[in-house]
């Protein structure tokens, strides 16, 4: 079998919710809409995903300016990009649930799936790198943070990974899981077989921890500044991020 490559994998950028916690920003556009900084949010997932070498990209959106994403993206030309591909996700069902509706453009490929409101200011490359030489399994990033709580956490021993909990009030650690995850194609049939969690929705630490106790859920800890732009705090913090990080590179 000949070794894979960047361009085999597939990108899904996961950008549906409706937003509630930005309201009243959110009332008329898509979170995944809004300026950070120069640029729409979008922008920045699609860039991470591009610069990796990714260049089959489907992004899953939903709500009432699903239509708003084709105005703005067209098909990818800015971006470098042949074209562009999406998913309509119904409801609120979770990042599980959004991850599924990419499963008949993923087939039995690899994918690198990252949320839509993650700012990351360095690249992927060398972790996508990582997953191909697995053979097998799901491969997560990783970040130490402040508040772990609004995360699901890692507990690590011997640097290797024994537990990922949902958004705990008593954190094991400090490290969470970033909106960065990479699949082999066994990842859809492990969806199937998720029930809803007590928010109604298929959880993706609970895709993570069918990897862990199969013994196949590598990591790495990501370099750089990482924030998703999910609450007013964290959206300020990503728009000063980005532009300093401007400033600094004229």
């Amino acid at each position: 079998m000949s070794k894979l490559k960047s361009q085999d994998l597939k990108g899904i950028i996961l950008a549906g919710g409706l937003g509630k916690r930005l309201e009243p920003l959110t009332r008329v556009t898509n979170k995944h809409l809004l300026p950070v900084w120069d640029k729409p949010m979008i922008y920045y997932p699609l860039y991470t995903l591009v610069e990796a070498g990714i260049r089959d990209i489907m992004i899953v959106t939903g709500g009432n300016n699903a239509g708003d994403f084709l105005r703005l993206l067209g098909n990818g030309q800015e971006f470098g990009l042949k074209s562009l591909h999406y998913a309509y996700q119904k409801g609120e069902g979770g990042i599980a649930d959004a991850l599924s509706y990419a499963r008949d453009f993923v087939a039995n490929n690899r994918s690198v799936i990252i949320l839509g409101d993650n700012i990351l200011e360095k690249s992927i490359k060398k972790y996508v790198a990582h997953f191909l030489n697995q053979p097998r399994g799901a491969r997560i990033l990783i970040k130490k943070v402040d508040n772990p709580q609004r995360f699901g956490v890692v507990e690590l021993k011997n640097k290797k990974i024994i537990s990922i909990e949902e958004k705990p009030s008593c954190p094991k650690s400090n490290y969470v899981v970033t909106g960065v995850y990479m699949y082999d194609e066994e990842v859809f049939d492990i969806i199937k077989t998720l029930k809803p969690s007590w928010r109604g929705e298929l959880e993706i630490t609970d895709v993570n921890n069918a990897y862990l106790k199969k013994g196949c859920l590598e990591y790495d800890i990501l370099d750089g500044y990482w924030k998703d732009c999910g609450t007013f705090e964290s959206l300020l913090k990503a728009n000063n991020l980005v532009a300093h990080n401007y400033y600094r590179k004229r």
